[in-house]
């Protein structure tokens, strides 16, 4: 039997529910979402299930962070479904705002993080991750947890949130929890949805693809040559184009010549209409 799930849908219901908590004592965490809920989601409460006593889970497709050209209107929303999942994994409350709730008449703030905001999908997605700062910045003030738990398949997002709540002293624990990988490998994505089944074969080559680059790194290959062959087997395997596939510092995102510290290789690729990211940490070579 599938447990009931309060929703609420004003920030002013999300705070008198927090605020009850607060006064029984109790740890809360929160896990921002756009919806269209898959296990890598459902990972994400259960690691907030262990940190805290009451999970918040938000579901906001944030129309801030889409381009123009973007699949802001395709982008599945699947509300009756997302909240059974969530019941089904003892979430506590799910926080549903709509648009004018998040940005009411006037808005006129915007919150851009420099550094670690800089290439990778913010030059293939100008104005993004203004559109991620803002609305994370605004939900954890809205909710104000003692934790707040983001996937480390988008790493760079990651990296900017720790930024925005250590840059505006905003006390909340922002924590990454590892990538939700189907069979195949294939990071869980919602946009996954998307892909055709001989997309979706070509799709499992992208993980692939990084393995291979991570394990040549590590043992020391030149890393420009590397980020070309991967390049260069990804358009082989079937991909449209490729936006970047690079190494870069797993802690700032400076581009890395050589792996001298703790790295990441971050990767987003075109499959038809359907753009993925993943990425991998590298460690340094022996």
């Amino acid at each position: 039997m599938t447990n009931s799930l309060a929703i609420v849908r004003t920030v002013a219901d999300l705070r008198a529910r927090v605020a009850e908590w607060r006064r029984q004592g109790q740890k809360v965490a929160l896990v921002p979402t756009m919806g269209a809920l898959h296990e890598g989601h459902l990972s994400l409460v259960r690691t907030a299930q262990k940190l805290a006593d009451r999970v918040v889970v938000s579901i906001f497709v944030n129309p801030r962070q889409f381009g123009a050209n973007e699949d802001f209107g395709r982008y599945p929303r699947q509300e009756a479904e997302d909240a059974e999942k969530l019941a089904n994994v003892a979430a506590d409350l799910l926080f549903a705002p709509d648009v004018t709730e998040m940005y009411p008449e006037g808005f006129a703030t915007n919150v851009s993080v420099g550094g670690v905001t800089e290439g990778l999908c913010g030059a293939a997605r100008p104005g993004h991750f203004d559109g991620v700062a803002t609305v994370v910045t605004k939900l954890l003030l809205q909710c104000l947890p003692d934790v707040a738990v983001f996937g480390e398949k988008d790493y760079q997002q990651l990296l900017t949130i720790k930024r925005v709540a250590r840059d505006l002293d905003i006390p909340v624990a922002i924590l990454g929890a590892p990538t939700m990988r189907e069979a195949d490998g294939l990071a869980m994505s919602s946009r996954n949805a998307y892909l055709s089944p001989e997309e979706r074969r070509i799709a499992a080559r992208l993980p692939a693809i990084l393995r291979e680059l991570v394990a040549a790194a590590e043992r020391g290959d030149e890393l420009s040559a590397l980020c070309a062959r991967g390049i260069a087997e990804l358009k082989a395997a079937g991909f449209a184009s490729v936006d970047y596939l690079e190494f870069r510092d797993a802690e700032t995102l400076a581009p890395v010549s050589r792996i001298e510290r703790p790295a990441r290789i971050l990767v987003a690729a075109r499959l038809g209409n359907t753009r993925l990211i993943d990425n991998m940490p590298v460690g340094v070579p022996a």
